[in-house]
């Protein structure tokens, strides 16, 4: 899919203190005046409101790590869609696998947060991945039909999303923060199939939904995997929590 612009977004997952956040946020908002591509920030939900404010104005936009299918009610510890865009974001992560396998999220409920998040103007990135039993046994392009299927909102002659609200992120599970990643054929092969994917419930209005890798991209590696045709960008997990390596990341990506 051919796309303007390519998207680093970094998920900072359950880290940083804000005196953490307050150096990391101001250098990659520093950086973002020469990087190449579209850079996201997604740090817990206690910094959103900070981050928005510190970024506001740059080329940096903030995003949250899960929210709320429901509006509001009775659901101690977690937050709204329109929660998550109030405090300053503009996108959400959802059905990221470590909440598909660690907390037993299933597409059903990822195509509800996905809705929620549209509803309250938020651009989704909806994660899906295979694990490395369904890797083994070569279930992967399956698992991935399955759960865009599962996972995105369903209209009356396919998918009900677009390139405005929607981003694919795919992440094998097993390249997850254990610093292994899939070979250049591998990641080729799956970006390749989830396009065609869209393509066949959207048509031409897919060109324009980016698919992002996730799963151990680093400064090292960046170059190799942003060359991919289909890759438009990366989902960051570790490498994020440096503005260097996550700056670096960037600069590989191709103008």
């Amino acid at each position: 899919m051919a796309v303007q612009k390519k998207l680093i977004a970094g998920n900072w997952k359950m880290n940083m203190l804000h005196v953490d956040a307050a150096a990391l946020t101001r250098d990659v908002v520093a950086g973002a005046e020469v990087a190449p591509c579209d850079l996201l920030l997604c740090p817990p939900s206690t910094l959103i409101s900070w981050v928005a404010e510190t970024a506001s104005g740059s080329q940096v936009a903030v995003g949250g790590q899960d929210c709320h299918e429901a509006e509001s009610g009775a659901f101690t510890g977690d937050i709204s869609a329109a929660m998550v865009r109030d405090a300053g974001a503009s996108h959400v992560i959802l059905g990221h696998s470590e909440r598909r396998h660690g907390l037993g999220e299933t597409d059903v409920r990822v195509r509800a947060k996905t809705e929620a998040a549209h509803g309250a103007g938020l651009v989704a990135i909806v994660c899906i991945g295979e694990t490395e039993e369904q890797r083994d046994a070569g279930e992967t392009l399956g698992v991935l039909s399955r759960q865009l299927d599962g996972s995105l909102p369903a209209g009356d002659e396919g998918f009900a999303v677009n390139g405005s609200d929607t981003v694919i992120a795919y992440e094998p599970v097993w390249a997850i923060g254990t610093g292994r990643t899939p070979t250049k054929d591998e990641v080729q092969a799956a970006h390749a199939h989830i396009s065609a994917h869209l393509t066949a419930s959207l048509g031409e209005a897919a060109t324009d939904i980016r698919i992002l890798y996730g799963g151990s991209m680093k400064p090292e590696n960046a170059p190799e995997l942003l060359s991919i045709e289909n890759v438009d960008g990366g989902l960051i997990g570790g490498a994020s929590l440096s503005a260097d390596s996550f700056l670096a990341i960037a600069a590989a990506a191709p103008a």
